[in-house]
């Protein structure tokens, strides 16, 4: 009950009754230059239930001689004191309440001065005034109607003062239904189980008010399923172009053996073999010739790519992929034996030394193995 009485008292104007007009229930706009100095000390004060009730009951004696004498002396807002700061329980750590009384100051800084005549319509604005203009308050019942709201708080302290009771019964019947069965095997939800729910109610929500928009605009229905529809066959054939991509460089099972012709259709080791003689024999350039293609069939042996015997070194290149650790080692001996093989440039011992280490470790698969790592 304590916690409705500070819910009245923390109210910013003075709204009393229904009829009450904007401009009287706004302090700021009326109130005088003596009631904006005319402030307490402290702010408020700790008080006790009882001090608050108290400070009630001194309240509606002053209220009522400014009402009877319409003065400075009676109406002196320093006779309303400062603001309760109230527990609302009897614990050392109960929570605690500011009631504050700056409406009542205002009231009485207005109160100073006398109520003022309405002014008489003219011939001319009577209908109007009959029409639109409400009655507005005068300050006097302003001031009744802070009796009774004085007396109104008053009774709340002393229904906050009554203990309450200790619903052993109700509390005796609660505890029997959580522990039957029902309850019995009740666990807190997870964090995921948590996001999700949200993100079901999100949904939920977002396709109720396409629904409600729908019933308006009878076009919003179509442009979704086509939408819909239209995301579906995209994401297909992203992800087809995606799959094809990878068949060009996956190892590709064959029922028979190579074609003739293809590099593969002889052992990679004749290949090296053949560059081996070469380079014994002082053919630097056959020798390169010989390494490049030991390199080929044996990642073609791989089944890095399918066999074929039309392809150039440069689409044999194309077929490994970016991210393929041999790529790089690979790049490099093709473009060695295409400047000695098909340039026709003049080759020596160091340069048939450095392709056959490229060839090495293409061939072991180091140079995978690298790429990888990097």
């Amino acid at each position: 009950m304590l916690a409705i009485v500070g819910a009245r008292a923390d109210s910013q104007a003075v709204p009393f009754t229904e009829a009450t007009t904007p401009a009287q229930a706004t302090p700021s706009t009326q109130a005088t230059p003596a009631a904006q100095t005319a402030q307490p000390t402290k702010a408020w004060r700790d008080s006790s239930l009882e001090e608050y009730r108290n400070h009630l009951l001194a309240l509606t004696p002053i209220v009522e001689a400014c009402a009877k004498a319409r003065d400075l002396k009676a109406c002196d807002p320093m006779l309303v004191g400062p603001d309760d700061r109230v527990p609302l329980g009897s614990g050392a750590n109960a929570e605690q309440r500011l009631i504050r009384y700056g409406w009542l100051r205002v009231l009485l800084s207005q109160a100073q001065e006398k109520d003022a005549a309405e002014p008489k319509p003219t011939s001319g604005s009577r209908t109007l005034v009959k029409i639109a203009r409400t009655p507005r308050r005068t300050t006097s019942e302003l001031l009744q109607d802070a009796e009774v709201r004085l007396a109104h708080d008053l009774a709340q302290t002393d229904a906050a003062a009554a203990a309450l009771p200790a619903h052993a019964q109700e509390r005796d019947s609660l505890n029997k239904v959580l522990a039957g069965r029902d309850f019995r095997n009740l666990e807190e939800g997870t964090a995921r189980q948590t996001i999700l729910e949200k993100i079901g109610n999100w949904i939920n929500r977002f396709f109720d008010a396409v629904g409600r928009l729908g019933s308006h605009s009878a076009w919003i229905g179509p442009v979704i399923l086509w939408g819909l529809l239209g995301a579906v066959c995209v994401g297909l054939v992203w992800g087809l172009l995606q799959l094809e991509r990878r068949w060009r460089i996956r190892l590709v099972p064959e029922s028979g053996g190579p074609a003739a012709g293809a590099a593969s259709a002889r052992d990679w080791q004749l290949w090296l073999a053949d560059a081996r003689r070469a380079a014994a024999a002082g053919e630097w350039r056959e020798a390169i010739h010989f390494v490049y293609w030991a390199s080929i069939s044996r990642l073609e042996s791989k089944r890095l790519w399918p066999a074929d015997r039309a392809r150039t070194p440069r689409e044999y290149l194309a077929l490994v992929a970016p991210e393929d650790g041999r790529r790089a080692g690979l790049a490099t001996l093709t473009g060695s034996f295409e400047r000695f093989w098909y340039g026709g440039r003049h080759a020596g011992e160091g340069d048939y030394r450095a392709a056959e280490q490229l060839a090495d470790s293409l061939i072991s698969g180091s140079a995978a193995q690298t790429g990888g790592g990097q």
